[in-house]
């Protein structure tokens, strides 16, 4: 008989920012490049239970210099609930 396992879903929030809005109006831009390389991470966990949540979090022209910034600020508040 086979022992199954129970592994434990992992939910991740990717969250991406870059600190101008230079080039943020093109088709693909750094925060999607950004996203698309934590989602690829994220899948090569899936094994372990990792799953990408759908929402995006982006901060587009937004210093990392400190945390005034909406998308970080609505991610830890949705992951505080």
């Amino acid at each position: 008989m086979k022992k199954t396992e129970n592994k434990k879903t992992i939910r991740c929030a990717i969250y991406t920012r870059k600190s101008t809005e230079e080039g943020l109006d093109q088709e693909f831009n750094s925060l999607d490049a950004q996203r698309g390389s934590a989602e690829n991470f994220i899948a090569s966990q899936e094994s372990e239970g990792w799953v990408a949540l759908p929402t995006h979090y982006d901060d587009g022209g937004f210093t990392g210099g400190n945390m005034d910034r909406p998308a970080l600020k609505q991610m830890m508040a949705d992951i505080a609930y």
